[in-house]
């Protein structure tokens, strides 16, 4: 199966993506544009999300990274952040298989789904505000579809925020903390990290006992089996 059938896979078995053709954030539109003339074997699209229709724990990060799944077209696949995160998943068995940071590497999600706010690449990795509430209509849909969800793991401020908001919950009562769990007003837990991303794990804000801490609790709220 070629990459873009996997992509394709993938936008078709999940809720919540967003079209390849979507025009609604004009920075990232021409962003998008500009880089399918840089790197036309990029996928260069809305990544949609990747892991289990029935999970109990969604994963959302920020926005694809340029190099990363704005090329392989899957989240936190290509860049230093899945170098993190997919090996974590594989040690808690929320994955089976081989990480090896391509689309087509047969890696499988367990009882996990992995997102971000916002779906398109942003300019030096960075989302603004009117952004994140366009985009955030696909991630509404996609949480209210995935009716099995237990817990959400928000890796970083972003993420945290956009689950605040998808649920109408104030900010001011949930504040982001690494490895704080909370208890929002529809029972679902939010659990929040540092994001998994080079810069953060080089200045040692987040090392890999930190990120395993977190999911430790999670596996604990779930319960030992997935």
């Amino acid at each position: 199966m070629s990459n873009l059938s996997l992509i394709n896979k993938n936008r078709e078995l999940l809720p919540g993506n967003a079209p390849l053709d979507c025009g609604l954030c004009p920075r990232l539109v021409a962003f998008r544009t500009e880089n399918k003339e840089k790197y036309p074997d990029f996928f260069n699209g809305p990544v949609p999300a990747f892991g289990d229709f029935n999970a109990e724990l969604l994963i959302i990060g920020l926005a694809p990274g340029l190099k990363g799944a704005n090329r392989t077209g899957r989240p936190f696949t290509g860049d230093y952040a899945g170098d993190l995160l997919y090996p974590t998943l594989l040690k808690y068995n929320f994955a089976s298989g081989q990480f090896q940071a391509r689309i087509d590497d047969g890696l499988t999600l367990k009882n996990a789904i992995i997102t971000n706010a916002v779906r398109c690449v942003p300019p030096q990795n960075k989302t603004t505000g009117a952004e994140e509430s366009t985009c955030r209509p696909y991630l509404i849909e996609q949480i209210e579809k995935l009716t099995k969800i237990r817990i959400i793991l928000a890796l970083g401020l972003v993420a945290h925020n956009a689950v605040l908001s998808t649920f109408g919950e104030k900010k001011s009562a949930f504040k982001f903390g690494h490895n704080r769990m909370h208890t929002l007003s529809n029972k679902i837990k939010l659990i929040d990290s540092y994001h998994c991303s080079r810069y953060n794990t080089n200045t040692g804000r987040l090392t890999t006992e930190m990120f395993e801490d977190v999911f430790n609790q999670i596996k604990n709220y779930l319960g030992s089996e997935n």
